[in-house]
């Protein structure tokens, strides 16, 4: 209840503050430079090309009113005329100062032809004058707070009344009901242009954000699922550690008691820090209980790569593998980011280059890994894939995290190439490093 109260007491107060800020928005200066066309490019200046030209022509018909209907022959004709098309253009950059100057021409014009106005003939409007003011309002709406289009209108249509009902000549015809039809139609256009220029940016924003959102979810699934597997690697080898302390006790021929009080300690520091390791990753386990990667699955190696590709090329798709230097075991988590990468790339090229070639390399560096997945261009179009398109994203995590270097890129002749350089002995640091550094 008191927040409905302080809500209901803060709206006058807040329309009061608005009506102080409106008459410096009335007089304000600020450029505000008509938007172009976003696309096509080569139209881009198409608006400001046409009201240039509206410009033009509605002050050769203003000249030729003020010439011809209220004969006025001397050079205050083209003046006026030259002010009110100015006042057009000027409104395309600064819409206020803009709106100013057509209200001192459309007043400079009823002054002119006060004395001269024929029977029959609108005053303080000539037949064409609120037609010039139209597109000032228009212009001014599109670019200003819809309080100060209301303004704008609500000034010039009182301006008009004022001038009639203190100064019109007998023969004149009123113009109060066509001015205000006219600039009141020309602000509500404005006002809902705007509204629409406004909705496509914010929406614009917003699947930008979105977009963003979608890949930093997409980074932490992938990081979440490099954890887990990393999990698996780690408690496997840290329980092989405590059963190995267990067991070697016996091994030995009368042990001494230090040597037991050493085994008994490495076995338990084995065992505290496997605990401790599933109270910090093991939460991630049972929020995807489904997921392949669980400690009843053992995690696949290099080993695996010669029935991962034939599993591939089962689906018709043409590879060649090629390994050189050495073929040894690696360190657990190297094998598997090893495979993971390969994995990927050759998902990527069933989805992205149907009936492609593909080019798989496995080199065995005496300091470094390098893979390299390379495809030709695809003889027929892709299928549409959704959900697709954080691949690399991925990839790129998994050779950051062991201290590697991931390029990826069109090749010159057509197709695609991922290359992939893993160092054998990783920086312990590397990750963290990376992690800091965004």
């Amino acid at each position: 209840m008191t927040e409905q109260i302080d809500s209901v007491g803060e709206r006058p107060s807040r329309v009061r503050a608005m009506l102080l800020t409106l008459p410096e928005e009335l007089l304000s200066t600020r450029r505000d430079p008509l938007p172009r066309l976003s696309r096509p490019r080569w139209l881009a200046r198409l608006p400001h090309l046409l009201i240039g030209y509206v410009a033009y022509l509605l002050s050769s018909i203003v000249v030729a009113q003020v010439s011809g209907a209220y004969h006025i022959h001397d050079k205050t004709a083209p003046l006026l005329g030259a002010l009110t098309g100015v006042s057009i253009l000027v409104t395309m950059w600064w819409p206020m100062v803009g709106w100013w100057l057509a209200l001192g021409a459309a007043v400079g014009i009823a002054v002119a032809i006060h004395p001269n106005v024929p029977v029959g003939q609108p005053w303080p409007w000539i037949p064409i004058g609120v037609f010039t003011m139209a597109p000032v309002v228009l212009l001014v709406a599109l670019r200003v707070p819809p309080r100060v289009t209301a303004a704008v209108v609500g000034t010039t249509v009182a301006l008009t009344v004022a001038a009639e009902v203190g100064f019109r000549p007998a023969p004149a015809e009123s113009t109060i009901v066509e001015s205000l039809l006219v600039l009141g139609f020309a602000g509500v256009l404005g006002y809902v242009l705007r509204a629409l220029r406004l909705a496509r940016g914010r929406l614009v924003e917003q699947e930008t954000l979105t977009e963003a959102e979608r890949a930093q979810r997409t980074l932490l699934e992938e990081r979440s699922r490099i954890a887990r597997e990393l999990h698996d690697v780690v408690a496997h080898h840290m329980s092989v550690i405590s059963i190995q302390a267990q067991v070697a006790v016996h091994l030995a021929e009368n042990p001494s008691e230090e040597l037991k009080d050493n085994l008994a300690g490495i076995r338990g520091n084995a065992l505290e820090a496997l605990t401790e390791l599933r109270r910090v990753l093991g939460v991630l386990r049972s929020e995807h209980p489904d997921d392949p990667a669980n400690p009843h699955h053992p995690q696949p190696t290099l080993v695996e790569l010669d029935a991962l590709v034939a599993n591939v090329r089962a689906t018709g798709m043409e590879i060649t593998t090629e390994i050189a230097g050495e073929r040894r075991a690696l360190s657990p988590g190297l094998e598997l980011t090893a495979y993971r990468l390969v994995q990927e790339a050759l998902s990527n090229c069933l989805r992205h280059a149907p009936g492609s070639r593909v080019e798989v390399g496995l080199a065995y560096g005496p300091r470094s890994l390098h893979l390299c997945v390379a495809n030709s261009a695809p003889t027929r179009p892709a299928p549409p894939s959704p959900g697709a398109g954080h691949g690399l994203l991925g990839m790129r995590e998994r050779t950051v995290m062991l201290g590697g270097e991931l390029t990826a890129g069109p090749r010159p002749g057509g197709g695609y190439e991922v290359s992939v350089t893993l160092p054998l002995d990783p920086p312990p640091n590397a990750f963290a490093k990376e992690s800091r550094d965004r």
